[in-house]
């Protein structure tokens, strides 16, 4: 992986400089050239067109999706690209026929961007949308000093205002928070309800305190390691914590819920074993979502098809999120309702983004933001 550091990008106000200089400056920022060559190099500052934003980039979160592509690629990256979905930062600039949005406005940025016309958006399921495309894969993203908003986002209403009393680097967290959202939306988290949250990433912190806010009674994190499992349930605090290498899970969380199992399984983790234990924990007519996506090369788990018949317990996926999601996250944060600044560990100038990535990778921190 490529980490050598280029000059760092101006910080002159593009508004007052005239277009002639304004193409020849540069910038620092981390690019995608091809599974496992990763660069952090200069670029020129992009240039706002008709339709779009044009963004000081002032926080870009990290999630485990960043270590996939830097390792592995993305089959919809065409290189080279410039990284980052977690985009929050500040307008700039506004192109010809941008209207609502002015330089100073504090704005966070969805990642996946539905097309807003096919009949799964026209039916409200933008989740799902067939031509949907996304910040940081085909367009750039927010691993920068600047970035451009395209009109396909602002289309969509996907340009959103963050509240004053939240900070760039919590709305930089709503939009993986806007994926929880859809999740126990689906699987309808509800007052009441036990839940298990398998995983102990960002995530699954996301996952706990969301539970909580929905009105769950009880909430148990699982995870296979310990040190990371440590580390989130200092934060977040769950009511049961299980290392599911030191115990069965299945038998610690049934064994904590009476004997009957969860109302509410999400397995926010890429595993199929988390599937596969995720179901056993459920109680009769319990309700499991699969979140975490498995490996492309294995995608496949081992179902009980007569658990699910005679328990009559409700399988549900999830897929991203929506802008409205993404709206309903900023709420969350700004009501005090999700807090998300302590999940924050690590925050990373835009040079020690290799870091960044090693830190995501190992599980060393929960949440790695970086400030370009």
């Amino acid at each position: 992986m490529s980490g050598a550091a280029g000059p760092s990008a101006s910080t002159a106000d593009p508004t007052t400089t005239s277009p002639d200089v304004t193409r020849r400056r540069t910038m620092n920022v981390f690019r995608f050239y091809a599974p496992g060559d990763v660069r952090l190099e200069d670029a020129p500052e992009p240039q706002v067109g008709p339709g779009e934003v044009k963004l000081r980039v002032r926080a870009c979160s990290m999630c485990g999706t960043d270590v996939k592509i830097s390792t592995a690629g993305h089959q919809r990256i065409v290189p080279p690209r410039i990284m980052g979905h977690e985009i929050a930062g500040e307008v700039v600039e506004v192109g010809d026929g941008v209207e609502g949005w002015v330089p100073g406005d504090r704005v966070q940025v969805i990642a996946a961007i539905p097309c807003g016309t096919c009949d799964f958006c026209t039916a409200g399921a933008m989740t799902i949308c067939p031509n949907q495309v996304s910040m940081g894969y085909d367009f750039e993203g927010g691993f920068a000093p600047y970035t451009i908003v395209p009109q396909q986002v602002l289309a969509v209403d996907g340009l959103n205002r963050i509240p004053e009393n939240v900070s760039f680097a919590e709305a930089s967290v709503a939009e993986p928070f806007a994926c929880a959202i859809n999740a126990q939306e689906i699987v309808d988290v509800h007052e009441g309800d036990d839940v298990v949250v398998v995983g102990s990433g960002p995530i699954g912190c996301l996952h706990v305190r969301l539970a909580r806010a929905r009105g769950a009674k009880r909430v148990v994190l699982v995870e296979l390691s310990r040190s990371r499992l440590d580390l989130a349930s200092a934060v977040v605090n769950p009511d049961l914590a299980v290392c599911s290498a030191e115990e069965d899970p299945v038998e610690a969380v049934k064994a904590f819920f009476d004997g009957k199992g969860a109302t509410v399984v999400i397995t926010a983790a890429a595993s199929g074993a988390a599937q596969e234990q995720g179901l056993l924990m459920l109680a009769p007519q319990g309700r499991i979502s699969f979140f975490g996506g498995l490996p492309k090369d294995k995608p496949t788990i081992t179902l009980d098809s007569n658990l699910v018949h005679y328990k009559e317990l409700t399988i549900v996926g999830a897929n991203g999120s929506s802008p409205a999601h993404n709206r309903q996250a900023l709420a969350y944060i700004a009501d005090g309702s999700v807090p998300v600044a302590d999940l924050i560990t690590h925050r990373l100038p835009l040079d020690q983004i290799v870091e960044g990535i090693e830190i995501v990778r190992s599980g060393a921190g929960i949440k790695v933001t970086v400030e370009p």
